[in-house]
């Protein structure tokens, strides 16, 4: 039988308090919806109508499952709705978050050019690198660097690898002495992302397999070009994403520490909330950031 024409009939006998006045509402006949909920009650094993000859009335367990069916009605109508829309160019208002280093060094060039590409769209763009609740905070798409998120209430996905790197000043390393092994940075001001209290972990890949160990230094941030910053300014070994060291590399501010071991890379995520699954604002910038950042690892030479 065709279950979503028996929700529906079902559903307009209930509101229409009969089935001429339902037949009227589709455009059928009597008989025709009076087969539709009979089809549905043999389909589902229950009586969901009281019927005599003067009314039509649901019973208890009829009542509960009319709230269930129009919900599932309303929930299609809505999805049919949100898809014609994908058709459709963006326009409105899109908010957008995003790291504060990986804003301004890559996504700002980026999203200039989704912007000119559709004009009736208004995108507000913050930058912040504490972590915050898009839900909460009323964001349309949230960009963050590090894992995937697993929350019910979010969508997550990965637009990109984002390649960290040990390196230091050239300066610090001829006075401390270079590491020649992932144990020998326990000799070593480590600086590090976050806070003093969170016992900071680093996790080299080598020949032999992962290495995984904790860190200390004199200095901690929450921001990638500060520790850059930091450890220009000789103050220790610092694991920085690709894109916010590799002008430091290329002018010799920095060097590579321990090129045989790199760091496990981070993931680039697009964070939404799961009721914007089919807006086309949403879906659109993804896509684009998606192409955009997609095929190359981010900071890579080619890019």
């Amino acid at each position: 039988m065709d279950k979503l024409a028996g929700l529906e009939a079902f559903v307009q006998v209930v509101e229409s308090a009969g089935f001429a006045a339902a037949a009227r509402e589709m455009g059928l006949s009597r008989s025709t919806v009076n087969r539709l909920v009979i089809d549905l009650e043999d389909e589902l094993g229950v009586q969901l109508l009281q019927r005599s000859t003067r009314r039509v009335s649901p019973t208890p367990t009829g009542l509960a499952f009319c709230d269930r069916a129009r919900a599932i009605l309303a929930d299609l109508a809505e999805a049919e709705q949100a898809v014609a829309q994908l058709q459709a160019e963006p326009k409105g208002m899109l908010r957008v978050n995003a790291p504060m280093s990986f804003g301004t060094m890559e996504l700002a060039p980026a999203i200039a050019q989704f912007a000119a590409q559709y004009p009736d769209l208004q995108i507000q763009l913050t930058l912040e690198d504490r972590q915050i609740d898009p839900i909460a905070e009323g964001y349309d798409l949230t960009l963050r660097i590090g894992t995937l998120p697993t929350a019910a209430s979010l969508v997550a996905m990965q637009l990109a690898r984002m390649p960290l790197l040990l390196c230091a000043a050239p300066n610090y390393l001829a006075e401390a002495g270079e590491p020649q092994s992932p144990a020998d940075l326990k000799n070593h001001a480590c600086l590090h992302y976050g806070q003093f209290a969170t016992q900071p972990e680093w996790q080299l890949q080598g020949p032999d397999g992962p290495y995984r160990f904790q860190v200390s230094g004199p200095f901690c941030a929450n921001n990638g070009e500060v520790l850059r910053d930091a450890a220009i300014a000789a103050l220790g070994i610092v694991m920085l994403p690709r894109f916010i060291a590799a002008e430091a590399l290329e002018q010799n501010q920095l060097q590579l520490v321990l090129p045989d071991y790199p760091p496990a890379p981070l993931e680039l995520c697009a964070i939404y909330p799961v009721n914007r699954h089919l807006s086309v604002k949403v879906q659109r910038l993804t896509q684009f950031l998606r192409d955009r950042f997609g095929h190359n690892e981010v900071g890579a030479d080619e890019q």
